[in-house]
């Protein structure tokens, strides 16, 4: 109830979409950091203080020192995207990989490529992927399906089809990211701005209600207890909900003058570290990019 009441009154006095609040976690880690030229980010996980950003050219890998912004490519790619990428208690990086169908994992600790899973070779986008219960769980923004693998690397991979609520629009951006709820995953469709629940067991979706509001261009999810932060890539916007059984309730929006189509968002002390997708800037070899960070608000 406080939460609908606050969003109320910010909503009467202009204020809903604040600036974001300053990175002051580890005052002195940099607050952005610079990613090689050309690189085309997408997705971000972090591990101690290392981040990592995955590359829409050519699927490669680059590791960031969170403490003083410095880098280097941690792993070649040889295949186009890395996009959503999380690491598991094992201290290895499960990579979602867009278009070529693929989830990949790496050992952070050596660069090595450990596993490729072929999910889909056609009308497939893999998005994004979260760990839970000793499975890594890959949306596909083409298809109303779930891909899931065992962390202990199995040969095989499995096949969750979606019923329910979620409807899949031919050939648009569907469900992108994906988070745990409780005993559930919890996705958003990035062309309806929905927020799903689906069922691990049995694929069934629920439309969860937000109370109003809709995740237009909803991308990266990243939930702490109740409170779940949903970046909304081309509004240059992060929103902070509040989960309850009954549903999803916004707390507030913020952006920041450095958003530039932010796309996925991880956590490191009390900051949120983004990457700039860049989406409506023309890519070259020498287009600059990086990721920010901002105060968790």
């Amino acid at each position: 109830m406080q939460a609908r009441i606050g969003v109320l009154v910010a909503a009467l006095l202009g204020l809903t979409l604040g600036v974001a609040a300053p990175a002051t976690a580890g005052s002195s880690f940099p607050t952005e950091i610079a990613l090689p030229a050309g690189w085309q980010p997408e997705g971000i996980a972090i591990s101690g203080t290392t981040a990592y950003f995955g590359s829409r050219v050519d699927g490669s890998i680059y590791a960031a020192d969170l403490r003083t912004g410095k880098g280097e490519v941690f792993a070649k790619g040889t295949v186009a995207n890395s996009l959503g990428m999380k690491v598991d208690a094992r201290k290895r990086l499960w990579v979602a990989g867009g278009p070529s169908g693929q989830g990949r994992v790496y050992d952070t600790r050596t660069g090595k490529l450990l596993a490729t899973y072929q999910f889909a070779t056609a009308d497939t986008f893999v998005n994004d992927v979260i760990i839970r219960d000793g499975e890594a769980w890959f949306t596909d923004s083409r298809q109303a399906v779930l891909y899931h693998v065992g962390l202990n690397l199995p040969k095989d991979h499995k096949v969750l089809k979606l019923t329910g609520d979620l409807q899949v629009t031919p050939g648009a951006t569907n469900l992108n990211g994906i988070e745990t709820f409780e005993n559930s995953l919890l996705s958003v469709q990035s062309n309806t701005g929905k927020l799903f629940l689906i069922d691990p067991c049995t694929g069934v979706t629920k439309n969860v209600s937000l109370n109003g509001e809709t995740l237009t261009n909803g991308d990266g999810l990243l939930r702490r207890g109740h409170t779940l932060y949903v970046v909304q890539n081309r509004l240059n916007t992060v929103a902070k909900y509040r989960l309850t059984p009954e549903g999803a309730t916004l707390v507030s929006k913020t952006t920041d003058p450095r958003f530039d189509v932010p796309t996925t968002v991880a956590a490191f002390g009390n900051r949120l570290y983004l990457p700039n997708a860049r989406f409506s800037t023309p890519p070259t070899p020498t287009t600059p990019y990086n990721a920010v960070a901002i105060g968790r608000f």
